[in-house]
């Protein structure tokens, strides 16, 4: 028997303990203004982002736990809080094509999905298409984005992040097929920059896709923001 501590805070004998939990408990918010690479600085209307708390304290220790520390018993719980957050956000989500609304998880490299034990992130899109049809959308899933290369993101400033990703998200073959002509709903673990979430949307507009909205754990506040929603 290996001994187990929260990934939040560290109390021994619980993988997930109930106050950390209270952190992703609450209803999701909109989070798109924190994301300056999101602008598209021609008039258009950010996209919207909705997301289940900031990125700080036990929130943060848990998802570096769950994509970095080997903690896939957080998976569960995660996926849980995303599917609840998809159940709510379903009625606001903007429509304006036919056919199921398409859900993809923004991509990781291959390098990290084996690091890691697989694409996480996909785990969590399964989940918001379970809670868009808990709330009666017609959803489907389409693990089409790929990442060619470049390093992770985690640790690199804006700039970095931006850099690191140009040309390097793009739809797999035959993806379009999925993607054209559909409405669709990115998923990822943290909004920080929007980098992730920009060079994605850009690959699903090129493969004839409409990114519509987008659906995340945890957004980065900006430095020096207090509080929730700072």
């Amino acid at each position: 028997m290996l001994p187990v501590a929260c990934a939040g805070c560290g109390a021994v004998d619980v993988a997930w303990c109930a106050a950390c939990r209270t952190a992703l408990a609450g209803p999701p918010w909109r989070c798109e203004q924190r994301a300056g690479r999101l602008d598209p600085l021609d008039g258009r209307p950010l996209l919207p982002v909705w997301t289940l708390a900031d990125n700080v304290g036990p929130v943060r220790h848990a998802v570096v736990a769950w994509k970095d520390g080997g903690r896939l018993d957080l998976t569960r719980p995660l996926a849980a809080d995303v599917a609840r957050a998809a159940r709510s956000v379903a009625p606001h989500v903007p429509r304006s094509r036919p056919g199921p609304l398409v859900v993809a998880a923004v991509p990781s490299t291959a390098g990290a999905c084996r690091r890691r034990g697989g694409w996480l992130v996909d785990d969590l899109a399964r989940a918001a298409v379970r809670g868009l049809g808990e709330a009666g959308v017609v959803a489907c899933r389409a693990p089409v984005l790929r990442r060619r290369g470049g390093q992770d993101q985690a640790g690199l400033g804006a700039r970095a992040r931006a850099r690191n990703l140009v040309g390097q998200v793009r739809v797999a073959r035959g993806g379009g097929r999925v993607l054209g002509g559909r409405d669709v709903l990115l998923v990822d673990d943290v909004l920080t920059t929007g980098a992730s979430v920009a060079a994605s949307a850009a690959a699903v507009r090129a493969a004839g896709g409409f990114v519509v909205a987008c659906l995340t754990v945890a957004s980065t506040p900006a430095p020096g923001a207090r509080g929730a929603r700072g």
